[in-house]
């Protein structure tokens, strides 16, 4: 074996390990979550019972009592409206502001310092704004709602679409809108019937990103919520009881709540990949 091919063997080995060793990082809060809700409460106990029917008898009572609860339901529901709403004005409202940054030049306060501005409302930690924004909720009497934490979502998501959709925006050709113009469109005309189809990859897999930050935030819904308006995220936390964490009840939670996300990254997975490479090679 020569040299050359003793380093390409030793290469594909060591490529092939890390990305088994990334699989199992990955894949093990899934298998721990799968595990845990389908044991018994006596088996959380038992050290080594990690593979169904071999070292224990699996169940799905906790499926069956966690699903026939009203909270979880309605739970899930409101964790899909937060997401669903805050994912869609974010982005409503960041395409406009990202094609303003993109086609036009601002004077008073140029286009930089508009990008950086938005970006740093994402930089910006929550904990910051919490208690502001429990005054300004309370006042309102928005507390308990699913439409306040809309808004807060969709504040702290909104960079996403602006800064990425922005880019976007800068490489379609600007030749594209001005024969629009020509054929005799207006400036709304052709964002909407040119620029944005164009960009729609993007849109999606923007909108999918600020769905998955808004579906996972637990601060704000723990904070502002108490009964109405409590979402998966924070049923997940509430699962430790006066005997200790409830293991197989986190189980089914935490699948229940990582499920519509993932079956919907798959089902967009084509959208996800044009989109973030939109742009990406040249020539």
């Amino acid at each position: 074996m020569t040299n050359r091919n003793r380093q390409s063997w030793l290469t594909s080995i060591l490529v092939w390990a890390v990305v088994i060793v990334t699989m199992l990082w990955v894949l093990f809060p899934f298998y721990w979550a799968l595990v845990n809700s389908i044991k018994s409460s006596g088996d959380w106990f038992r050290p080594n019972t990690w593979i169904p029917w071999l070292t224990f008898e699996p169940t799905i009572d906790k499926w069956i009592s966690n699903l026939s609860q009203r909270e979880i339901r309605r739970a899930l529901f409101n964790s899909t409206a937060i997401a669903i709403g805050s994912a869609t004005l974010s982005v409503a409202l960041g395409t406009l502001a990202a094609y303003a940054l993109a086609r036009f030049r601002f004077q008073r306060v140029n286009n930089g310092s508009l990008t950086t501005w938005f970006l740093s409302q994402r930089i910006l930690p929550p904990v910051v704004v919490l208690i502001p924004f429990f005054l300004i909720m309370s006042t309102l009497q928005l507390r308990d709602t699913l439409f306040s934490l809309i808004l807060l979502n969709a504040t702290f998501t909104l960079p996403f679409p602006v800064i990425i959709l922005s880019q976007m925006f800068r490489e379609l050709p600007i030749e594209l809108e001005e024969a629009a113009y020509v054929d005799g469109a207006s400036r709304w005309q052709a964002f909407y019937r040119v620029a944005l189809p164009l960009v729609m990859p993007g849109l999606v897999a923007t909108w999918i990103i600020c769905m998955a930050f808004a579906w996972n935030e637990f601060l704000f819904a723990l904070t502002l919520t108490s009964n109405r308006a409590i979402p998966m995220p924070v049923i997940i936390a509430g699962a430790q009881h006066t005997r200790g964490v409830q293991f197989d009840e986190v189980g089914v939670r935490v699948l229940l709540t990582m499920l519509p996300p993932t079956i919907l990254a798959l089902l967009a997975q084509r959208y996800i990949i044009r989109g973030l490479t939109l742009g990406a090679v040249k020539g």
